[in-house]
């Protein structure tokens, strides 16, 4: 039998989340080689990278997580982004 993880979702991310394995979580970040060359790709990743390490603490965050950057992601500004990023990260500890 597969197990789902949950999931909660906004205009600029998908995020999969399951209890941490490790003492540190970890996040992945993925993306479609649609949303742009490999330049902008990374320049996202980068992005939402550092978003992450302002937004959580690794040591005490209880989740491991994955997050998929989606289309809507480059019509928003940078604080948007965050905003809706953090806006998840609370959901999934609720």
């Amino acid at each position: 039998m597969i197990k789902t993880c949950p999931k909660n979702a906004n205009h600029s991310f998908v995020m999969y989340h399951q209890p941490k394995a490790e003492d540190e979580a970890r996040i992945g970040i993925t993306l479609s080689r649609k949303i742009g060359n490999a330049v902008e790709r990374n320049l996202i990743k980068r992005q939402v990278r550092m978003m992450c390490q302002d937004l959580i603490r690794f040591d005490e965050y209880p989740y491991d997580c994955v997050l998929i950057v989606r289309f809507g992601y480059k019509e928003h500004t940078f604080e948007t982004n965050k905003n809706n990023l953090e806006k998840l990260f609370r959901k999934a500890t609720m």
